[in-house]
């Protein structure tokens, strides 16, 4: 119910933001010609749903519980492509209403107002095309994070310029106080985005308890909340399966990377483990004990803290097995009766992860964990190659209906897809189907 409360309420404020400023447009205005009026129409819609596109990935952690970390990118590259195109049709009807407005485009002779739209158009036509180029040049997240940032900094600001210079719905009694407060909304989302959370926050601060080696390649990072001046440590409260970003500098250029939460929700300490593939995992590992780091969550709504659930089944590869294992720790804590039916796929037996906590957990929660190697070695008698339909339904035998069942999965990119493939096969219901990857491009 709570989660539902929070999609509806963001779902009808991001409706507002996009829709009540064109809407208030066409109900007051009557004046100029047809293509006049579309052309305003355009960019008050262009403008609103620029605002919503860069609120959305603001790391609004209501609005990330309500629609998980997937969804909400989704939206955000969906209005994007919206906001692209209203600003094409913006500038087709600027020009149909006069032929002679083609000149404005000629940034020599463009008054300021025409010279803010086109670097506002640019600025947006090199994001979409640095969102598309991010894999094939293979940027880094760092740069591909900061450049993101400055094009999307400079698009609004450029739009906001082009309005204000425009001056003509700005001095409107109605619609000028509506462009006041967009200006508010981004300035308190950015404002608790960049400043509050990046250099003030108390509660994003940690200290590093552990780092805990679970084979050559794979840590766990234990980190416990900081507490200042000899007072009681900043609470901490987090749901199974969600994940936060780390840095190691308090600095708002510091670099910083998503991974998820690994232990019990009810634990006093919060861990992290972490496959050591980059230079900013091998420093997580070297991490002194007694270091500080900051943690920016918790996010997402890939979690079982559901009650509406019959029972789970999990599907993992790689260090994919960390929600699990926060899901199943939190599971014992509390007891849970329900059955979790746990599939983890891995290239050869030492990567497999926390084997023996899975077969101690299994005497305090109903878990039935199958292992599958992609690549079989001699003596190997477990299941072998993809996840398939045939796979999970031996999985799924003595369990609830699979209509009943909540279904986690997280790994590479073809183990998700080979898992929807066969969970669409056995009749699994869509809406009961969770997945959470960290391609924030």
């Amino acid at each position: 119910m709570e989660q539902r409360l929070l999609r509806v309420s963001w779902l009808s404020g991001l409706g507002a933001v996009i829709g009540v400023p064109a809407l208030a447009y066409l109900a007051l205005s009557s004046s100029g010609g047809l293509w006049h009026r579309l052309s305003v129409l355009t960019g008050l819609l262009a403008l609103s749903a620029l605002v919503s596109a860069a609120v959305l990935p603001s790391r609004l952690r209501s609005l990330n519980r309500a629609f998980g970390i997937e969804s909400v990118i989704d939206l955000h590259r969906f209005l994007g492509v919206v906001t692209a195109a209203l600003v094409f049709a913006h500038l087709a009807c600027v020009v149909a209403a006069d032929p002679a407005n083609v000149t404005l485009l000629d940034l020599t002779s463009a008054p300021g107002r025409a010279k803010a739209a086109t670097v506002s158009t640019l600025a947006l036509v090199a994001l979409a095309g640095l969102t598309v180029m991010r894999n094939q040049a293979r940027l880094s997240y760092e740069l591909w994070k900061w450049s993101h940032v400055t094009l999307a900094a400079t698009a609004l600001v450029a739009a906001a310029l082009h309005v204000w210079l425009l001056d003509q719905l700005v001095r409107d009694a109605t619609i000028g106080p509506m462009f006041v407060l967009l200006v508010l909304l981004l300035a308190v989302v950015f404002g608790h985005r960049w400043v509050w959370r990046r250099l003030f926050d108390p509660s994003t601060e940690f200290v590093v308890r552990d780092i805990r080696r679970e084979n050559p390649t794979v840590s766990t990072l234990v980190l416990e909340p900081c507490s200042r001046s000899g007072g009681p440590a900043t609470t901490w409260a987090f749901a199974p399966g969600q994940f936060a970003w780390i840095r190691l500098g308090r600095s708002a250029m510091a670099e910083e990377h998503p991974f998820t939460i690994a232990s019990s929700a009810h634990s006093d300490a919060t861990e992290f483990t972490i496959r050591h593939t980059g230079d900013f995992t091998r420093a997580l590992r070297r991490l002194p004990i007694g270091a500080t780091v900051w943690v920016d969550g918790p996010h997402g709504a890939f979690t079982n803290d559901v009650e509406t659930s019959a029972g789970f089944v999990m599907i993992a590869g790689g260090v994919g097995i960390t929600p699990m294992m926060s899901m199943l720790r939190t599971a014992a804590h509390r007891c849970d009766p329900r059955p979790y039916r746990l599939i983890v796929v891995a290239s050869a037996p030492e990567d497999l992860l926390f084997r023996a906590e899975l077969a101690q957990l299994r005497r305090i929660v109903d878990l039935e964990v199958t292992e599958v190697l992609r690549r079989p070695v001699e003596g190997w008698s477990g299941p072998t190659g993809d996840v398939n339909a045939e796979l999970l339904s031996a999985v799924l035998g003595g369990t609830p209906p699979p209509a009943e069942v909540d279904y986690f999965i997280c790994g590479p990119p073809a183990l998700v897809t080979d898992a929807l493939g066969a969970l669409d096969l056995l009749g699994a219901a869509p809406d009961r189907i969770y997945t959470e990857q960290f391609d924030m491009a």
